[in-house]
This record gives C-alpha cells, structure tokens and sequence, in this order.
C-alpha cells in the first residue's frame, strides 16, 4: 500500500462506512482531533486561499473551512463512495462550484494538481506503508502551510492497531494501517523546506503544522502544474 492498492481502499472505505460518516458528521459534527485540525488551520494557516485536502473523505475538512478560511477546495479521495457522499454535502452547502473533486491515489495523481497555499492530511498517513512518498508529494504542492493528524506512538495505539489489522487479515481484507516513526516523517517535510509550528492532538491522535521556511516562488509554483 505505497502507491496504494486501490481495490482494498474501495473495500476499507465502501458505500456503507462513508453513509455512516456522513451521517454521524451531521449528528454530532467533525471528530475530536478533525477539529482540532481545523482550529489549528483557521488559528495559523492562510486565509482566502486554496485548500488541497488528500484522502479527504466525505469532505469534512472543506465543509468547514470553505467561504470563510478558503476560496477553493481540491478534494482528493480514492473512494468512490466517500466522494458521492461529499459531492452531497457539498451540494447542500452551496459549495459545489468552489470543490474540485479528484478520484484516485494522491501520489500517483499529483502530477495533475496544482500547488495549494495549504495542504491537509486527516488520518491519512496512517493508511500508507510508503509515508515518504506521500508526504513528499503532498511537500511539493503546498506553498504556505502543511497540516496533518496521524496515530500517536503509544503502546495502545499500536495495539489497537495491531488488533484491527488481525480482525482484516482474518476475514482476508488487505487492507492495513500503520503508526509510523513521528521522527521519521517529520524529517521528510523538514528535508522539503517546512518548520513546526504547533503540535497538539487527542489521546490517541496527533496533530501538527508546518510552515514553508520560503514561500514557493511563482516558477516554482508553476512547474507543479502539468
């Protein structure tokens, strides 16, 4: 799951998961650490921008910080079903000509994107075995400000982890997810040019931000659209 299989993602994250999301996000709103995302993007990121939202679900980061915080949204999913699920949402807020929707995994699609002045990654390092590739592709296009939640590295963390990818294995589902080195990935996006500005998050999940040391220069900018 570097470039990731997506037949298990489609599986992991089928029709029935993102109806279920969708209506518990309008129950009860964004889980515990996706606010703590968005009040950490609205607090430090740029405002009346472009948002690019990798593995974005059913959308919630964009329902939230359109309008107000962002002009434009690029939302990036690999499930089918969550897109549907948050073309809806969009749809009933009004944002549907301010949302690009792209189907597919982000590292193999980035080359089609265009740099954002704020990238947001919720929950999704955690799916991918190859981190690197992922964090470096999402470094490449952001030209402000970088966020992300990921699975903090404590024993019941990776327990639970662990538990649930024995559940998948047995019922011979593929799809896996990780806790990976903090240090490792932090090193990634301070190699591409970003310093922490804030570090936060819930018991279970971590949250932190990164600013682009020099902001991308227009040729810069430029050489990430294709």
């Amino acid at each position: 799951m570097g470039c990731c299989d997506c037949g298990s993602f489609e599986r992991q994250f089928s029709d029935r998961m993102a109806k279920s999301n969708l209506s518990r996000y309008r129950r009860k709103g964004p889980d515990p650490s996706t606010r703590i995302l968005i009040e950490v993007v609205r607090r430090s990121g740029p405002r009346g921008g472009t948002l690019l939202d990798i593995g974005a679900g059913i959308g919630v980061l964009h329902h939230e910080l359109l309008c107000a915080d962002f002009t434009q949204a690029t939302h990036v999913e690999i499930s089918r079903a969550y897109i549907e699920a948050a073309r809806q949402e969009t749809a009933l807020r009004n944002h549907s000509e301010a949302v690009r929707f792209v189907h597919g995994d982000f590292v193999e699609r980035a080359g089609e994107l265009s740099a954002a002045d704020a990238v947001t990654l919720d929950r999704v390092v955690c799916c991918y075995a190859d981190y690197r590739s992922l964090l470096h592709a999402a470094a490449g296009k952001c030209s402000h400000f970088l966020a992300l939640s990921y699975p903090r590295e404590r024993w019941y963390v990776r327990l639970a982890f662990w538990l649930q990818n024995r559940v998948r294995a047995l019922g011979h589902n593929p799809f896996r997810t990780f806790v990976h080195p903090e240090r490792r990935w932090n090193a990634v996006l301070t190699a591409a040019g970003f310093e922490p500005c804030h570090q936060g998050g819930t018991f279970a999940w971590g949250v932190r931000a990164y600013r682009r040391r020099a902001p991308l220069s227009d040729a810069a900018i430029k050489r990430t659209r294709r």
